[in-house]
């Protein structure tokens, strides 16, 4: 039985059915719709369970995990800077860094900011497909006081990267910038996968994640969210804030677990790249990877 997950490949143009990591545990936390589910999904979402399991992907013996993981999973294992043999932990091999140029940047203003399952919005606000019918996305409970004024944002343009297992787990800027530091507001670690979300938008709002300001030439500020999920063990920032930076440099990683990254932008500030939006009009993620194009330069 298949994940029902489709996504299109940006590279290849083709529709996939995700495989999904963990699946049979998602399904019983998010599908089942029942008193035990909600339990035990109340236990895993509120407690150390996710960091514990974090932490376990750390020791010497998961090791043994990696390479049925890769064959499972189709990993590249073109793209490491590392042999498969000289990862330490499950976690290390998760947190891989990539071989100088596997990731070429795009010319355009604004690149994809981590290997991910993509979704656009330019106007947040319109929110009509892939989450369930009369969703609305919520800025200033995302946002938690972080931004005093919300305006340029309510009907500003949303990115939603969803990280799964399989992808590399490291992010980049999405274009030229000077950060803030990274402001923390805690919550829940709900999964993210769609299995999840589609039908509980506001788990965006509701788990713990890390927010940054950033302060751009071309597109005003623009707000860059790190949202952590089930068996995240930590998300680590690599940047020092207050810095110049540009588009691709490493921001920080996540730890093991599933992922999103969000991004929002000023109203009227982006113009998506047109296979983004048309893909996420017609429900569909789209695959791409860190460095192509998320935008058209304006």
């Amino acid at each position: 039985m298949g994940s029902g997950i489709h996504v299109i490949d940006r590279e290849t143009k083709r529709e996939f059915e995700e495989r999904v990591y963990g699946e049979e545990v998602i399904d019983f936390f998010y599908t089942k719709g029942s008193l035990l589910s909600s339990v035990f999904r109340s236990l895993v979402t509120k407690t150390p369970f996710s960091r514990l399991y974090g932490a376990f992907q750390k020791t010497a013996s998961s090791r043994k995990k990696i390479f049925p993981f890769v064959e499972k999973f189709g990993v590249d294992l073109g793209d490491f800077e590392k042999s498969i043999k000289d990862f330490g932990s499950f976690n290390d091999f998760f947190t891989r860094k990539l071989k100088k140029g596997a990731r070429p940047l795009s010319p355009e203003s604004a690149i994809l900011p981590a290997d991910g399952r993509y979704l656009v919005y330019p106007d947040v606000s319109e929110i009509n497909t892939f989450f369930v019918k009369n969703s609305r996305f919520d800025v200033p409970k995302l946002l938690k006081g972080v931004v005093k004024d919300y305006a340029p944002y309510k009907r500003g343009g949303l990115v939603i990267a969803r990280l799964a297992p399989v992808d590399y787990h490291r992010y980049h800027f999405p274009c030229d910038a000077v950060p803030s530091p990274a402001y923390l507001v805690r919550g829940f670690l709900d999964s993210v996968n769609p299995k999840a979300t589609k039908r509980r938008i506001h788990i965006f709002w509701k788990n713990k994640r890390r927010i940054t300001l950033l302060k751009t030439e071309k597109f005003g500020q623009v707000i860059m969210v790190e949202v952590g999920a089930t068996n995240v063990g930590s998300v680590q920032s690599t940047y020092i804030p207050s810095l110049d930076y540009a588009k691709g440099d490493e921001k920080g990683y996540f730890a093991f677990g599933g992922s999103c990254i969000l991004l929002l932008f000023p109203q009227s500030s982006i113009t998506f790249a047109a296979d983004l939006v048309e893909n996420t009009t017609k429900g569909l993620e789209t695959y791409g990877k860190m460095g192509t194009a998320l935008s058209f330069s304006k």
